[in-house]
């Protein structure tokens, strides 16, 4: 069974569409990195206490189909897919107006003392709040 899952609705903006009609992949990144942004503040925000920030190491998108200006509004649907020590895997669901999946895309974080310039341990509370939204192994992956 899966955890919870956060939904960010997301309109596509006049600017985004490029010569050929459609959303450019940089503006794909953008649009993850909004509803990635929104989770995380609301994330951190529960766990009372939460020791700074985190950054991103490593952003992987499958772009399987054009967004338009039309497209939208988007729901970017986010969830946890793994927990590590200092580190987990945030996974990105882009589905445009009609529920079509555009994008599955996956940003590994790492939680980061700001003081100390260096990565740190996920506290208990921050992990307790992440698993709530920890995808079950056999939802990894959606056929479309």
């Amino acid at each position: 069974m899966s955890g919870k899952t956060f939904e960010y609705n997301l309109q596509v903006r006049w600017s985004d569409s490029d010569r050929l009609g459609h959303v450019n992949n940089t503006r794909f990144v953008e649009y993850l990195q909004e509803a990635r942004a929104h989770f995380l503040t609301e994330c951190m925000q529960a766990a009372e206490g939460a020791r700074g920030g985190s950054v991103v190491r490593k952003l992987t998108v499958d772009f399987l189909r054009p967004i338009f200006d039309d497209s939208g509004p988007l729901q970017i649907e986010v969830s946890i897919s793994r927990i590590g020590r200092t580190s987990f895997a945030i996974r990105h669901l882009v589905r445009d107006v009609e529920g079509a999946l555009c994008a599955d895309a996956e940003a590994v974080m790492v939680m980061f003392d700001l003081k100390e310039q260096a990565p740190r341990p996920i506290t208990d509370r921050e992990r307790a709040v992440f698993s709530d939204y920890l995808d079950a192994p056999e939802d990894r992956f959606e056929s479309e």
